[in-house]
């Protein structure tokens, strides 16, 4: 990721209201973001984003002492600025739409007409910026029989039957159906609700108008099934769980090694018949029970446990030097640990370091970065209000040559720019204590 200095990134000239929390909505945000775009992100006073308590794991400070602050927000909320505003209160809706006139795109996923009490729905909202692109996040849509149920990562892994084609079949030691390591089903729709927003954009510039873009989990964890999906739609028939084995392609899986387990992932002829050589065993390549994929697929059992019988000799680093200059895909199976380790990681650049001002829990709460004294053990000490923490992220993934991502800002404290952006919409001093006396900022 670049620097400040880097010329303007792609997305500068797009401001973003982002009202959503948690992953999907804050997903697609962070992204606009990383293109340049000015995010200002809204947080309830005194809890922000639920994400931030999500923990453990927490950010730790200088001395390795764990903070209030979860890791699970740094994930997906760098390089935005953040204010708190109570939107139930008539004077935070104000400021709410005042935010939106001046606003490209605004992004929300609360319940499906949770903002139309508050005069902040899609329609409010056009009539005093018939530009605004409204990007609404939801379990289920804004139609059909389920719009009004709520609807979690987890409940769409299972509902959309992604887990019943994820994990070891019930045969199987372990078997039964497994959620994603990750929250896949969020991170999807961040992407797609990223790229509806951007579509968005340039169909305005045709248009000149804005438009409601309709983002629902279930929707996206349909789609991610991918050949799966378009193999039961087209066959009717029911994929089942196999483990780490590939419904279509063979031998497309991880194989038992003499110190663990490594992926091998061959998808044509030519890549079956380099692998035999390699192994010592070219006969393996014109035997009719393996002349094909789709034969290979048919006799995957027979097929794995030949490769095995070789592979079962040396340690996977053997086998993955060995076929490397081959051109048959065969890596390691890493932890996180391994994974950000790799050279090759390193090489990218795709751990990106910033520092982050946590608020100090020793401190009384005063104006940030200002100091208090406290008397202990009968001494006098100073402590700051906030203490410098080092956060580290997974760098943006689009590497645009003219355009480049950029990196602004550490993901934000609970309320960090409130003043600075309220001072932006013409709010004095005096206007924003106020404000704050009464708990809507």
């Amino acid at each position: 990721m670049t620097h400040p200095s880097t010329p303007p990134a792609a997305l500068s000239h797009l401001k973003v209201l982002d009202l959503s929390r948690v992953l999907a909505g804050p997903w697609a945000t962070q992204m606009l973001a990383d293109l340049g775009a000015d995010v200002i992100k809204v947080e309830r006073p005194g809890a922000g984003d639920d994400t931030r308590s999500w923990g453990p794991p927490f950010l730790q400070d200088a001395d390795g002492n764990n903070t209030d602050q979860a890791t699970y927000f740094t994930a997906c909320n760098r390089n935005k600025r953040a204010i708190t505003l109570d939107i139930a209160q008539p004077e935070g809706q104000a400021l709410i739409k005042q935010l939106a006139v001046q606003s490209d795109v605004l992004v929300e996923n609360f319940k499906v007409g949770g903002l139309k009490a508050y005069g902040l729905d899609f329609e409010s909202l056009k009539a005093i910026n018939p530009r605004l692109i409204y990007c609404s996040v939801t379990g289920f849509g804004h139609s059909g029989p389920y719009a009004e149920r709520a609807g979690y990562d987890l409940m769409m892994q299972a509902m959309s039957g992604l887990m019943s084609i994820t994990g070891h079949a019930d045969s199987q030691p372990g078997g039964g159906p497994l959620r994603m390591g990750v929250a896949l089903i969020d991170v999807l729709t961040g992407l797609y609700a990223c790229s509806a927003i951007l579509a968005a954009v340039e169909a305005r510039h045709h248009t000149g108008c804005g438009q409601h873009i309709d983002m629902a989990l279930l929707d996206v964890a349909m789609a991610a099934l991918a050949n799966q999906a378009a193999g039961y739609l087209n066959t009717g028939k029911v994929p089942q769980r196999q483990g780490n084995t590939h419904p279509s392609l063979a031998p497309y899986q991880t194989l038992a090694t003499l110190d663990g387990q490594m992926l091998l992932a061959v998808g044509n002829n030519g890549q079956f018949a380099r692998l035999c050589a390699a192994l010592g065993q070219s006969g393996w390549a014109a035997d009719a029970r393996f002349a094909s994929n789709t034969l290979r697929v048919q006799h995957r059992a027979e097929l794995a446990a030949l490769l095995e019988g070789v592979t079962c000799s040396q340690p996977t680093a053997h086998w993955v030097t060995l076929l490397e200059d081959k051109a048959v895909p065969c890596g390691p199976i890493n932890d996180l640990a391994q994974a950000f380790a790799e050279p090759q990681v390193a090489a990218r650049e795709l751990v990106v370091t910033q520092t982050s001002y946590q608020p100090n829990r020793d401190a009384a709460p005063v104006g940030q970065m200002q100091t208090v004294t406290r008397f202990e053990a009968n001494q006098t000490k100073v402590q700051p209000a906030t203490v410098s923490t080092v956060v580290r992220t997974v760098a943006s993934p689009l590497r645009l040559q003219s355009t480049p991502p950029v990196l602004r800002r550490a993901p934000p404290t609970l309320g960090e720019h409130t003043d600075e952006v309220l001072a932006e919409l013409g709010l004095d001093a005096q206007q924003m204590a106020g404000l704050r006396s009464r708990n809507i900022i």
